[in-house]
């Protein structure tokens, strides 16, 4: 059996979330309302399925969420032309260093960016 790969996404989230959650308004000072708000994760599954989890409020076997509340809430769709450069990584240790570098990216970038 193969081994999994993970990958890097980004989904758009509404604007409403830089005004309704304190939480993410105080992880992004430097964003100034002219820019996105956005979320990247990691996933061994295709963005879109994660996405799908995201929105619907998915729970494992044990119930625990298998969603972003942020996501839940506020996403809007996949932003793929942020992320498609990016190629499939083995690890799960090297998709969290590669979405906390993305994230970091898109944040000096002036965008609003929520990741884990």
């Amino acid at each position: 059996m193969p081994k999994p790969q993970y990958r890097v996404y980004v989904i758009e989230l509404s604007k409403r979330v830089f005004t309704e959650n304190k939480k993410f308004r105080e992880a992004n000072p430097q964003y100034n309302g002219v820019q996105q708000c956005l979320y990247v994760g990691m996933t061994s599954k295709t963005p879109q399925e994660r996405f799908l989890e995201h929105k619907s409020g998915h729970r494992n076997k044990k119930g625990h969420r298998l969603s972003s509340s942020i996501v839940r809430g506020y996403g809007q769709y996949l932003r793929g032309s942020l992320y498609q450069h990016l190629a499939p990584v083995a690890t799960r240790a090297e998709a969290l260093r590669l979405e906390k570098a993305l994230a970091l990216e898109l944040r000096r970038k002036r965008h609003a960016v929520w990741f884990n």
